[in-house]
């Protein structure tokens, strides 16, 4: 099952509403609009590291993994 995410307007929404409806496609509506608390979390730690100097440059880290 393929799942789709999309950024209608208002009126876009009524009619995308009105699609899914009459062609009985399942969907459900997320007016989540912050992120989830384990994802805030995560990015204070990341910008805590960064202000700590616990990071790495792109270039260091392609030397450090190189691709196989």
């Amino acid at each position: 099952m393929a799942a789709y995410v999309i950024y209608p307007t208002d009126e876009q929404e009524k009619f995308m509403k009105a699609f899914l409806e009459a062609l009985e496609i399942s969907f459900v509506k997320d007016n989540e609009e912050e992120l989830p608390p384990h994802v805030l979390e995560g990015i204070a730690r990341g910008q805590a590291d960064i202000a700590a100097g616990r990071f790495i440059t792109h270039e260091e880290f392609k030397k450090k993994f190189p691709v196989k």
